[in-house]
């Protein structure tokens, strides 16, 4: 048995140089200064193993030759426009493999041949006898390496993606995880989600998955002829370099959709951009290291996607030239915001010295779509709070929404922007936009925005364009985030009725004494002046997603301000804390008219919570159902869901 184990090794060891499948793959060794990993940079497009390692054994004896001479931490192929990219345990085997030949040839060279051709089997093989083989297959990292896989197409999988995307995409879902989710995604891309021991992954299938291999070889040359600057016409510039090399029956719209897409645009994170789950997705220094992370439908989870450095660099540089800000070791932060679709994404920078390398947060914003019925829709709030907040916001009280970063503030401000009367002038103040100005202006809304500027550029500062604002006429006022010396002059105006309508913002904090305490403490507002403040709506970002977690009314005491609670997080609900029910609510008793009893703001209170329950039920939660509502309840206009049973109830009668 052993005699025909050793001949059959011989014969894989000869044919380690015969010429049949003899590979014209060319590696390099690569440092990159960006980065602490090694590269070994396969160049096998003139190879008729096209660098894949784990189908053609040439290519990968060619790479284990190579890693004979020095360990590397990626080893990365290139062949017709295709990149896989081999790193962890799989660039782990290849370097075992490498350092067993290595070592394995003073003692037998067939084995160490065999090694190069076919590690897994010269690991068995090595394993299989005693003495020194079986002790340099220990030490190499050879046996073990092997004994956590099933084959090549388990052992070697790499990260795909064409030559020109920044991004690498891994293949296989994790080891023994299930399937949770599968979905399509508006850009052809393909989500799964997988759940495992470690937690989930968001496993993305970008459309360029799908190319053939003459698809993605033309991809490439029409890449390269874009990049030369030999084909004009801006946008139509990607379309115009596919079809001057394509074939006659190349998919030429789809090759334009991934270039524009990874010339022109963000490349795969337009993909995680176009999911509407996603809400949060993160690139973390060294972008190499590191798996993107998303955050999807208030979960966290690791993606199978990672960036390049040369991608993070692009993409720092695409930001740049998209905002008009700096961003470098000069001015290593960055605040920008981007439209993607009917999506903003607000994005965070930040490169050396503040960081090891390039790092980004994206956090979108769809397309001021929330109301209170959608924000009742997804468990934010229930009902009755939102009930209160509406016809607070709508009596023009003092209103501060607070929380931490990420907590869902700006959504619940720009919903509560939707209940101001109809005829109510807006102004918005923000230094990023990400308020609904659009969507209340397709509602039929009297919108001003004003931009701030929080450095030293040609727009005011936020104190001046408040300032500014209160001059524009009588209206709402709405502040994207309440942070500088901008308070003192937005409490002045709140405080003499300057704004003659509901003021409202959003500002760090957790809870109303939170809130006092950095407006008064740290943004330098008296306690006389914050107390025009009527209503404080806190914001969690809790493990179920982001929710409302307090409403509390502001009250003047002897010592300046004090809080009572009307609404408060009760387990996986918002229950009423008591004060609106026993009818000693300041902010009720100051809501009501001149004529009007305290029992009749309580009542216009469950009025409004019942029509925001019925829209939120019938999945009417767009604006423009929300507008509508709104003109059925004034009497201006007829609900057609509603209509017929109305109808009935007055035949009835």
């Amino acid at each position: 048995m052993m005699e025909r184990l050793t001949a059959a090794v011989d014969r894989l060891g000869a044919s380690d140089t015969a010429g049949g499948d003899r590979c014209r793959c060319d590696p390099t060794v690569v440092d990159r200064p960006d980065s602490s990993r090694t590269v070994l940079r396969v160049d096998g497009d003139d190879c008729p193993g096209r660098g894949d390692l784990a189908a053609s054994p040439g290519c990968r004896a060619t790479v284990v030759r190579r890693l004979e001479r020095r360990d590397v931490d990626v080893v990365s192929t290139r062949s017709g426009g295709l990149e896989r990219t081999y790193r962890d345990a799989a660039a782990g085997l290849l370097v075992a493999a490498g350092r067993f030949a290595e070592t394995v040839a003073f003692h037998d060279e067939s084995l160490a041949a065999l090694a190069r051709r076919d590690p897994l089997r010269a690991a068995h093989v090595a394993t299989g006898r005693a003495g020194v083989v079986s002790r340099i297959a220990a030490e190499t990292g050879l046996a073990a390496g092997a004994e956590r896989v099933d084959g090549y197409d388990e052992a070697l999988r790499p990260a795909v993606a064409p030559t020109l995307a920044r991004e690498r995409v891994g293949t296989a879902p994790p080891a023994g995880a299930r399937l949770r989710e599968r979905r399509e995604l508006e850009t052809g891309a393909t989500v799964r989600i997988y759940d495992a021991e470690d937690g989930p992954t968001y496993h993305l299938r970008p459309p360029f998955r799908d190319l053939s291999a003459e698809a993605t070889a033309t991809l490439a040359d029409a890449e390269k002829r874009l990049a030369r600057g030999g084909v004009e016409g801006g946008d139509r510039a990607p379309g115009r370099a596919v079809r001057a090399v394509a074939g006659d029956d190349a998919p030429t719209r789809a090759l334009t959709r991934v270039l524009r897409r990874h010339t022109r645009g963000y490349g795969v994170l337009e993909d995680l951009f176009s999911d509407p789950s996603v809400s949060d997705v993160f690139v973390t220094a060294p972008v190499a290291e590191t798996p993107v992370r998303a955050t999807v439908d208030g979960e966290r989870m690791r993606t199978n996607v990672s960036l390049t450095p040369d991608g993070a660099a692009a993409l720092a540089s695409r930001l740049r030239r998209t905002s008009g800000s700096g961003f470098s070791r000069a001015t290593p932060t960055l605040d920008a915001v981007i439209e993607r679709g009917d999506r903003r994404i607000r994005v965070a920078g930040v490169t050396e010295p503040a960081s090891d390398g390039f790092g980004f947060a994206f956090r979108a914003h769809g397309d001021g779509a929330f109301t209170l019925p959608a924000l009742i829709d997804n468990g934010t709030l229930t009902p009755r709070a939102a009930g209160l907040l509406s016809v607070a916001v709508e009596r023009g009280a003092a209103t501060l929404v607070a929380g931490a970063r990420g907590a869902g503030k700006t959504t619940l401000l720009g919903a509560l922007l939707f209940e101001l009367p109809p005829s109510t002038r807006t102004v918005l103040i923000e230094d990023t936009p990400e308020l609904p100005a659009e969507g209340l202006r397709t509602a039929g809304r009297d919108v001003q925005r004003l931009h701030a500027d929080l450095d030293d550029g040609p727009a005011p500062t936020p104190a001046e364009a408040l300032r500014t604002a209160l001059r524009l006429g009588e209206g709402a006022l709405a502040v994207g985030e309440v942070r500088g010396e901008e308070a003192a002059a937005l409490y002045e105006a709140m405080r003499v009725g300057a704004a003659a309508s509901a003021v409202l913002g959003t500002i760090h904090g957790d809870g109303g004494e939170s809130v006092r305490e950095r407006v008064v403490e740290d943004l330098g507002v008296s306690a006389t002046s914050f107390a025009a403040t009527d209503l404080v709506a806190t914001c969690v970002d809790a493990p179920g997603g982001k929710r409302l977690a307090r409403v509390e009314e502001v009250r003047p005491t002897e010592d300046g301000v004090g809080f009572r609670t009307l609404f408060e997080r009760d387990g996986d609900g918002l229950a009423p804390a008591g004060p609106i029910d026993r009818g000693n609510s300041r902010l009720l008793a100051e809501l009501a008219g001149p004529d009007e009893a305290y029992a009749a703001v309580r009542s216009a209170v469950d009025e409004r919570a019942a029509r925001l329950r019925e829209l939120a039920e019938t999945d009417r939660t767009r604006p423009e159902d929300r507008v509508r509502a709104a003109a059925v309840d004034a009497g201006d206009a007829v609900d057609p869901v509603t209509a017929p049973d109305r109808a009935e109830a007055g035949e009835r009668r």
